[in-house]
């Protein structure tokens, strides 16, 4: 059973358009701050980002937020957090991120929230990590992302072991059970070169 004492949170910087994904920031958010657990996240206070952010902290949980000095102006940097980490670059505040968590979580984003969890998933089939990474599939928002990596096992692309690198549930108590009890190998011969 894995002790996952900080998760990193991967979301979006706007709130979508249903309240179902704001309600499941707060939902994860109190889940986090009741359990102990420190969030870490990429430090803005709009959107999804900073409603999660904001929920933890209400609740009197530690938030570690990284930002990126250029976005700490777009992204609006949120000024309350716990610690606050003010890097260089995109691949920088990746890279810190990933250091200072045990587990990550995605709830619903764009291209910055899928850019960051494929290259976590891809660290880990690398084996540069061995980090639970769950996607919590709130409101079938991740459904179509799901059904494209089983296309991707289907026509050999990616392996059945390294498929299993993308932990998926819909609800947060199940997502971080599935993620406590993780301990999925990844191939050692991850891609195919041709030889015989």
């Amino acid at each position: 059973m894995r002790d996952l004492k900080s998760i990193l949170v991967y979301c979006g910087a706007n709130a979508g358009n249903k309240p179902i994904y704001r309600d499941a920031a707060i939902e994860l958010g109190n889940y986090l701050a009741k359990n102990n657990q420190t969030l870490v996240y990429g430090g803005g206070s709009i959107g999804i980002m900073g409603i999660i952010a904001d929920t933890v902290l209400a609740a009197s949980g530690k938030v570690i937020g990284v930002i990126p000095d250029f976005l700490n102006v777009k992204e609006v940097g949120h000024s309350g957090l716990t610690e606050i980490h003010v890097v260089q670059s995109m691949h920088e505040r990746k890279a810190k991120m990933e250091t200072l968590c045990d587990g990550v979580i995605v709830l619903p984003g764009g291209y910055g929230t899928m850019d960051e969890v494929f290259e976590m998933l891809t660290w880990s089939q690398l084996g540069l990590h061995r980090k639970p990474i769950g996607i919590l599939n709130v409101n079938g928002y991740w459904d179509h992302l799901v059904a494209q990596m089983d296309k991707m096992v289907e026509e050999g692309f990616l392996s059945t072991n390294n498929r299993k690198l993308m932990i998926v549930d819909s609800t947060v108590e199940g997502l971080m059970e599935k993620m406590k009890t993780f301990d999925v190998k990844t191939e050692e011969k991850w891609m195919d070169r041709g030889e015989s």
